[in-house]
């Protein structure tokens, strides 16, 4: 299914000068710079009579018009996986990701993820890059997602996940006990020998992550945690940066601590956790068409659940 992209406007006078691509990407705004770009190297704007290209300097006063075909982007299969949808509408498609699922296909995950889900459920998706997904969560981290729907919709959500005005907020069990609150701003990129971790390290991206504590035990802590950037396992590196690693992180917890004269079934639920105990809560944006400000909140699941529970038991045993 090819979706056909018909534009057409006058290009202002007082445009003359500047290169084509610039010019365009402000008549279009809906449309990103380089995909119009793209579009004009492949014939499908016209600038009067001629096929310019993105450099060429406009003149002011020119009739542009552009009949472009969006082509599938890679040649991911559909595959007919479940989804759970939160909201869906003709934009934007918000779903609860689960324990599990990969987001998109990569080394070793060829199929069965959600990109694969999503263009069963929505064939459409193929025309847009990774089927509309524009963040990601990691396998085994469970919550909401946002999907764009449309190339107008996918370029106000990237937007809006680099100008910060996407809210993402998360619950996680770290281990020891937070006083209080805080902010995390240490740059994160690849370990220097480890290639698969990341790390905090002095030549990474910027990254900045806010946590607040929702609920203390004898040694460990329910917080919650926004993120305002959105690099590579964030979250996770942060508080193991802080000595607060996630409960059940097979990558950054290190052994689980346990403290003294705790229970078996305290013992038995940290060191069995199956996976890192984060999940993405609530998702808060501004809808790509009717510039609604909208958010969703899901509980957390069972097992994230169980484990607050066994440490309040715990807590009350050992006042």
């Amino acid at each position: 299914m090819h979706e056909t992209i018909r534009l057409a406007a006058r290009i202002p006078p007082e445009q003359a000068g500047r290169r084509l691509d610039q010019v365009l990407a402000e008549l279009f705004p809906d449309y990103s710079r380089s995909r119009l770009s793209q579009w004009i190297k492949a014939g499908q704007v016209r600038l009067d009579d001629r096929l310019p290209r993105p450099r060429d300097a406009v003149l002011g006063g020119e009739q542009v018009l552009i009949d472009a075909e969006l082509e599938p982007e890679g040649r991911v299969e559909a595959e007919a996986i479940p989804l759970d949808i939160v909201h869906e509408d003709e934009a934007i498609l918000v779903l609860h990701k689960p324990v599990g699922l990969v987001v998109h296909p990569a080394a070793g995950n060829p199929d069965g993820t959600l990109q694969n889900a999503l263009l069963h459920h929505d064939p459409g998706l193929v025309t847009l890059p990774r089927a509309g997904i524009v963040h990601r969560l990691d396998k085994d981290t469970s919550g909401l997602m946002v999907v764009a729907r449309s190339l107008v919709a996918h370029k106000s959500l990237v937007e809006q996940l680099q100008t910060h005005t996407m809210g993402r907020e998360y619950q996680a069990v770290v281990q020891r006990v937070l006083t209080a609150g805080g902010t995390i701003d240490a740059p994160i990129g690849r370990h220097g020998v480890d290639r698969k971790r990341m790390a905090v390290t002095p030549g990474g991206k910027p990254a900045v992550t806010h946590y607040r504590v929702v609920e203390r035990f004898r040694g460990h802590t329910h917080v919650s945690v926004r993120l305002e950037t959105g690099r590579t396992h964030q979250i996770r590196v942060h508080m193991a940066h802080i000595h607060c690693p996630l409960v059940g992180d097979p990558v950054y917890g290190g052994r689980p601590r346990i403290p003294k004269g705790t229970g078996e079934a305290l013992r038995q639920a940290l060191r069995g956790f199956p996976r890192q105990a984060l999940h993405a809560a609530r998702l808060t944006l501004r809808h790509p068409l009717s510039g609604e400000e909208m958010s969703w909140e899901i509980p957390l699941p069972a097992d994230m659940q169980e484990l607050l529970a066994i440490l309040r038991a715990d807590l009350q045993d050992n006042p």
